[in-house]
This record gives structure tokens, C-alpha cells and sequence, in this order.
């Protein structure tokens, strides 16, 4: 359980939807962290309310009254909502002040701060506080690191040749992984209700870049449990054995060793797929990760070159348009210095008529 080391208001801003009304900042201190929620002043109010009727009497303090002139004014008046923002945190730091606690444990109370408040059952929460979303989010950080950590044991089970043990690894890592894109995407909506309910949008902004990352780790580590690593090479350049069953078509190219290979590789004839070291520890659903891994690092490779002729052919007509202005620079050139040969002809025929 979170325990509340302090509370304090220090701002307040103004805000436009749906209706034009202030918010104020409330910052909340607790044992190892801290964190801040927006609530207005009919919020405190309907706070208020709930506390007196599910408790059995008020809490020890009471909330500012309202304002008996105008809304604009008292929207625009900062002397009136700085007093405003001292009478609120007043009232929220008798609340967690008091000897009595029977206010401050509510549910009422604990979920106006967003202070973790327990899940409800076996399952993952699917709505959330303010921190209790950070709870989360920790706990989908740690089954991500948990999945990595078995794909790193997986790895190093095959470098060693121990199939069974590597296979098992990689199973106990799909099966932490199940579920796993259900719950980030009960995150993200979670994260949308926050910022509904008044969340700052630099904190919002945060908190989506950090449902990207785990959505972006997520499918990394989708693509590693789906597609079994290739077989290691030792470092005499020969590849790691195992101990497999040979296959079938082993068998054949074994006890028909002296046969003659007949011609294979027959123009229009569609030639049926090999076993390769690569394939060869894969069953279905491995094969067709690796296929779905090979044609996506084929789409790549293929944008990349794309990109690449596609810049070689702006230089290539950023070239051609500098090589059309050089070549009318020239004949410029050469038309001023035919005009200016024809002059000192004229100038050297006029000088020997002198002479």
C-alpha cells in the first residue's frame, strides 16, 4: 500500500474543454514516488460528498465556499484562486493529517489522488489511476524482461546442442508472452481515459512514448520466439550436431550415394523445397515465422534500394541541369571572347594605319 508523505496545490491553469474552467495542480508525495493530478473545484466538492456519506460524517476540514459573484470574474481573479488553492490544499492535508484514518484509507479519497488502491481479482486491471497505470506498465516492463531473459538461455541451450532444453526455453517464453499485446492495448486505452480525467500533455505525451517501446518490444520478441535461431558454427568453421533423427530423404541420398544424379534443374519444372541446416530444427510454425522474417528483410532491403536510385537519380538530374548551365556559361564565354578578338583586330588595324 502507497502511504502519502505529503500533499500540496502549487498552480492552477485554465482550461477550455468542454467548458471553460480551472484546473488545480495537486502533488502528491509518497514513499518511493511521486506524482501530480488535475482536479477542479466541483471534483473536491463531489470528493466531499462521497467522503461524508460512505464514512459516516465529514471529513476534519472544510472546502472553500463558492464564489457568489460571477463565474468569468472568478475564473480571472488570481487573487481569488490563489485563496481558492490554499483553502483546497488545506483541506486535503487534514484529510491526511488526521489521527482518525477512515478518510484518508477510502476508496473515495485513494482514487481522487490516484493512489494504488488493489486489484480486484486475479486478473489484469482494465481501469486505472494515475499510479496504478505506472503499476502496471512495471509489471509489463519486467514479463518483457523476463521473455528476453529466456530467449537468452534459449540461445545459449542451442549453442550448446542441448535441443530439448532449448525448445522447452523457448516455449516457456511464448507462453509469457501470451496475453502480453491484450494488456498493453488496456494500457494505451487506460492511458486515453487519463488524459480524458486531466493529465498534463507533456505527462501524456510520456506516458504514450512508453506504450510504444513496450508495443515495439513486443513484436522484437514475437519475431525471436517464432523463428528458432540458425545453428551456431564452432570456431573450427564446422556446425553444432545434434541429436536428431535422421530425416527420410537422409536416408535415400545415403543408400543411393553411387547412383548417378540425374539432371535436376529442367527449365519450366518447379523443383520441390530442400531441407537446409537452417530449416531443418523448425516445425510449421517456425518455418513460416522464417519465411514471414525473410520477405519482410526483403521489403526492407528492396525500400532501401529504392531509396537509393531514387536519390542517385535526383543527383543524376542535379548533375545534368549543372552540366546544361556550365555549357551556356561557355558559349557566353566564347561568343564575349569572339567579340573581343574582333576588337583588338580592329584596334590593331587602326594602329598600323597610325603608325
Amino acid at each position: 500500500m502507497t502511504a502519502i508523505q505529503a500533499v500540496n496545490i502549487r498552480g492552477y491553469e485554465e482550461r477550455s474543454s468542454p467548458k471553460p474552467h480551472t484546473v488545480y495542480r495537486i502533488e502528491i508525495e509518497a514513499n518511493v514516488r511521486s506524482w501530480q493530478m488535475w482536479r477542479r473545484y466541483s471534483e473536491f466538492v463531489d470528493l466531499h460528498t462521497e467522503l461524508s456519506k460512505s464514512v459516516g460524517s465529514p471529513p476534519p476540514a472544510s472546502l472553500p465556499p463558492k464564489q457568489k459573484f460571477s463565474l468569468i470574474r472568478s475564473r480571472t481573479d488570481t487573487k481569488l484562486l490563489d485563496q481558492r488553492r490554499v483553502g483546497l490544499e488545506d483541506y486535503l492535508r487534514a484529510i491526511v493529517g488526521a489521527k482518525e484514518d477512515k478518510w484518508r484509507e477510502s476508496f473515495a479519497f485513494k482514487d481522487f489522488l490516484g493512489v494504488p488502491v488493489g486489484r480486484q481479482g486475479a486478473g489484469p486491471p482494465t481501469q486505472f489511476s494515475f499510479a496504478t497505470w505506472l503499476d502496471e506498465h512495471i509489471e509489463l516492463q519486467a514479463r518483457i524482461r523476463a521473455v528476453r531473459a529466456d530467449i537468452n538461455k534459449r540461445d545459449a541451450l542451442s549453442d550448446r546442442g542441448d535441443v530439448s532444453a532449448s525448445h522447452k526455453a523457448n516455449v516457456t517464453a511464448k507462453a509469457k508472452l501470451a496475453g502480453l499485446s491484450s494488456r498493453i492495448t488496456t494500457l494505451e486505452k487506460g492511458l486515453e481515459e487519463l488524459g480524458m480525467s486531466g493529465i498534463g500533455e507533456g505527462e501524456l505525451q510520456r506516458r504514450s512514448d512508453m506504450v510504444a517501446r513496450l508495443r515495439d518490444d513486443h513484436e522484437k520478441l514475437t519475431r525471436m520466439v517464432t523463428v528458432a535461431r540458425q545453428t551456431s558454427w564452432s570456431s573450427t568453421g564446422q556446425s553444432a550436431q545434434f541429436n536428431v533423427a535422421p530425416l527420410e530423404s537422409d536416408r535415400e541420398a545415403l543408400l543411393s550415394a553411387n547412383v548417378p544424379k540425374p539432371v535436376t534443374r529442367v527449365f519450366g519444372v518447379i523443383q520441390p523445397p530442400k531441407e537446409t541446416e537452417q530449416t531443418r530444427p523448425l516445425d510449421d510454425n517456425g518455418l513460416f515465422g522464417l519465411h514471414q522474417t525473410q520477405m519482410q528483410e526483403q521489403d526492407q532491403q528492396l525500400s532501401q534500394l529504392t531509396t537509393i536510385l531514387q536519390r542517385q537519380r535526383q543527383l543524376g538530374l542535379a548533375i545534368g541541369n549543372e552540366i546544361e548551365s556550365q555549357i551556356e556559361i561557355l558559349d557566353d564565354l566564347s561568343n564575349e571572347v569572339d567579340r573581343v578578338g574582333g576588337k583588338l583586330t580592329t584596334t590593331n588595324r587602326q594602329l598600323n594605319r597610325l603608325g
